[in-house]
């Protein structure tokens, strides 16, 4: 495993576009080498004669039966939207791809 540093901390939150103070990156860095440590401990964990688990509680859930009980009123909702076109909304780009 490499070492994570603060300068490469930096480059993830760039890419990522995220503002991180220089004050606050030393100690960011420090919890994601903690993080990073225990993922290391757990994934070198022996789980060979760990029989697995569906789920930890045996309890189940009881489910109603997927029945309609309205009626369909997407014309009703969208006479309130700006703009619609075939049953969709339609809505401003919100994400520029570079």
């Amino acid at each position: 495993m490499s070492t994570l540093t603060t300068e490469s901390v930096q480059k993830i939150a760039d890419l990522a576009k995220l503002h991180i103070s220089s004050d606050k990156l030393p100690a960011l860095t420090d919890a994601l080498k903690n993080i990073l440590t225990l993922v290391k401990k757990m994934d070198d964990a022996n789980t060979q004669d760990v029989q697995a688990l569906s789920h930890s509680v045996s309890a189940t859930q009881p489910l109603r039966e997927d029945i309609i009980t309205e009626k369909d009123q997407r014309d009703l909702f969208q006479k309130n939207a700006p703009q619609v076109e075939a049953g969709l909304y339609i809505v401003p780009k919100f994400v520029e791809s570079e």
